[in-house]
């Protein structure tokens, strides 16, 4: 007991040097219920349901998906749940393995409605050299810790790219907030720890939520 309190003590101070919170969450089984409530967001269509096809998938690295309906394309997705759909995608096996390691494949799946924000396996790459391999692989073994952050990833209601404009910032489950800017020609998410991510393929729909693939994983700094 005591070798494990002092590995978890060294990631918690790992991280904390690097300024971002990776706190754990309660012990109890994480559940999909929404976050605090946030402010007022534009009321639309597309805000209301944020349900997508796959012919309004946009980004540079929807080409890298597999096409014509096979397993991981934009079409195969759409009929099964997001987690699911995530394991089918060769750009997401880092996020499924996460995922499963978090204990979320359930939740996700379960969901009545979701956006998620999905970072594809380079961000994980990036993530691990940013950590280096010995704190990334304790992170991904501390179960609530890493379901923390997957949690900053979803936010409870389902929103295409133009209801993510609209809305400018929303809220995650985890209970930290998200910026969201479209230039246009860029979508971009802005965590808490400043640090912005750059949307490769969007409105990806799936039977509960619409995905859009990311190359970071989103970190929050604990506030107050």
């Amino acid at each position: 007991m005591r070798k494990i309190r002092r590995t978890r003590a060294t990631v918690a101070a790992a991280l904390i040097t690097l300024a971002l919170s990776v706190a754990a969450c309660s012990s109890n089984p994480p559940e999909l219920a929404p976050p605090p409530s946030p402010p007022a967001e534009p009321s639309s269509a597309n805000a209301a349901d944020g349900v997508t096809t796959p012919a309004q998938a946009f980004g540079p690295a929807c080409q890298q998906l597999p096409q014509n309906g096979v397993p991981g394309s934009a079409v195969k997705m759409a009929s099964m749940p997001v987690a699911a759909a995530a394991k089918t995608n060769p750009l997401l096996s880092q996020l499924d393995l996460a995922v499963q390691k978090a204990g979320l494949v359930d939740t996700l799946n379960q969901a009545k409605s979701a956006t998620v924000f999905a970072p594809y396996d380079d961000a994980f790459a990036n993530l691990k050299q940013q950590l280096g391999p010995d704190r990334f692989n304790a992170l991904l073994a501390d179960k609530n810790s890493l379901a923390d952050i997957l949690k900053y990833h979803v936010v409870v209601k389902r929103y295409d790219r133009a209801a993510l404009t609209q809305a400018r910032s929303v809220t995650t489950l985890q209970g930290g907030s998200l910026m969201i800017k479209d230039d246009g020609d860029t979508m971009d998410i802005t965590d808490n720890a400043d640090q912005t991510a750059h949307v490769l393929c969007g409105n990806l729909p799936t039977a509960n939520a619409t995905v859009f693939l990311i190359d970071k994983v989103l970190l929050f700094k604990r506030l107050g």
